[in-house]
């Protein structure tokens, strides 16, 4: 199967690229080249911005109700091709096709169903004494988006802004754009003004750092690592532009001694191991109560060996792969250190057996972690569970908060107002209070170096605007 794709979506049409050059893309399982994209240029980030800015007045003056039509007919076009963007997801990313048709598929049609009603909703005007304060676009929006999620974080991006009256221009990884093709073709068959939305493929050191440093780029929405997030504030740092940064995590889920142990290890295990641990929110450090810490390992280290690993198409499969060989190298080698440092492995590791072929590292459980080391402080970013016990509730929050990050994180307990009382001490963007469910209303985003500002819902269509003070 050739899944290539030789043209960039510019000004409402596919193009050729200003050069050649192209970037394979790999089967993650398999490790054959399933196609390539180009390997955009500084000149087509430069013909992107100029068409998104030419159409920003037009597309911002947009009568709310015919935005939000707009994106509808997006949505319809995009849930027509459902099944064809989970099976693109399986074999760019590795993700098990059960899990890439209910999450890397089905979220970004909930996301996008939302901001087609929010669109119709123009923001009301509010009077503060002689002044009228209204909000706008912001303008010119580059999206910079990872590889995780190829899709969901494209549109968590795309749909607000659109909504808000900004034209964008996109820039997926390059380990995972074919999914982000998939989602223009249905933009051109919807027909969405030419230049209000457009796609660069390419690499972060090109192509992003272009869009990051583009004078008439006025926000830039990144998701992806904290790294390389700082070097993004750093380069629209210099022309004051606006940035929204979505970045690294290493969430906590606090285990307290009253809960429901089987269904807090089982979450959190779930959590940890979701999309391969490939997740900035995974829950990786398990904190426990001392009295039920031995408990938690068994159920932990049961939990993880039902994850079978293997081809991501058969049903039976529950970790894929890997993205790429430098992030397997790269996990496999928190492991070792982990094991350097005395933690105790409990299930898995470097010897475990996983397929022979494809970027695979099976599903790791990690006992008596020492809270300041590095399989602790350190984003995985792979099937890798770090579990601390603790003695009581202060010693509890302590750890969770023991981190650069502050993403998500989970409580458990048989008191609700025991449990509220602990989320609310956690320093991270969100909790998770006995394994509430996602909301994909509720503001996403981090403290510390997990990033600024937030997505999803109204506040992430807030980000997209700005706030205007007339006085009469």
């Amino acid at each position: 199967m050739d899944l290539t794709r030789t043209d960039l979506y510019l000004d409402g049409q596919w193009v050729t690229p200003a050069a050649t050059d192209t970037i394979p893309i790999e089967n993650p399982t398999t490790e054959q080249v399933i196609g390539t994209v180009p390997a955009g240029t500084t000149a087509d980030v430069d013909r992107a911005v100029a068409a998104a800015r030419a159409a920003f007045d037009s597309w911002a003056a947009t009568d709310p109700a015919d935005r939000a039509a707009a994106l509808d007919r997006l949505h319809t076009a995009l849930t027509a091709r459902s099944d064809e963007i989970a099976r693109t997801v399986v074999l760019e990313l590795g993700a098990p096709l059960r899990m890439a048709t209910r999450v890397q598929a089905g979220l970004p049609l909930t996301v996008l169903r939302g901001y087609v009603e929010l669109a119709a909703q123009p923001p009301p005007g509010q009077l503060v004494g002689n002044s009228l304060v209204v909000h706008e676009p912001v303008g010119v929006v580059g999206a910079i988006t990872p590889w995780n999620y190829p899709l969901h974080q494209v549109v968590a991006k795309l749909a607000p802004a659109l909504a808000a009256g900004c034209t964008v221009v996109v820039k997926p990884s390059e380990l995972t754009p074919l999914v982000a093709y998939l989602l223009f073709d249905a933009i051109d068959e919807a027909g969405l003004p030419p230049g209000v939305v457009n796609l660069v493929t390419g690499t972060g050191p090109v192509v992003g750092e272009a869009i990051a440093a583009h004078p008439d780029i006025n926000m830039v929405s990144f998701t992806g690592s904290t790294a390389t997030g700082r070097r993004i504030s750093h380069l629209a740092a210099d022309r004051i532009a606006r940035v929204a940064l979505e970045l690294g995590g290493k969430s906590a889920n606090v285990i307290l001694d009253d809960a429901d142990l089987g269904a807090a290890v089982k979450a959190g295990v779930g959590s940890a191991l979701l999309n391969s641990g490939q997740t900035c929110t995974a829950w990786t450090r398990m904190l426990v109560h001392r009295s039920r810490y031995d408990e938690a390992l068994d159920l932990a280290a049961r939990a993880a060996e039902g994850y079978r690993t293997g081809d991501p198409f058969d049903p039976a499969t529950r970790l894929g792969p890997l993205v790429s060989a430098a992030q397997r190298d790269r996990v496999r080698a928190h492991v070792e250190q982990g094991l350097a440092d005395g933690a105790r492995l409990v299930l898995g590791g470097p010897d475990a057996k996983v397929p022979e072929r494809g970027h695979f590292v099976a599903p790791t459980v990690f006992a008596d972690v020492d809270p300041d080391s590095a399989l602790a402080q350190e984003e995985i970013f792979g099937p890798v569970l770090a579990v601390i016990p603790f003695d009581d509730d202060d010693q509890a929050v302590a750890v969770a908060n023991n981190s650069r990050y502050g993403l998500a994180g989970a409580v458990w307990s048989g008191d609700d107002d025991r449990a509220l009382a602990v989320a609310r001490r956690m320093r991270t963007g969100s909790v998770d209070i006995n394994g509430a469910a996602f909301n994909p209303l509720a503001p996403f985003g981090g403290y510390k170096e997990s990033g600024l500002g937030r997505e999803l819902g109204t506040f992430g269509l807030d980000e997209f605007r700005q706030t205007k003070a007339i006085q009469r």
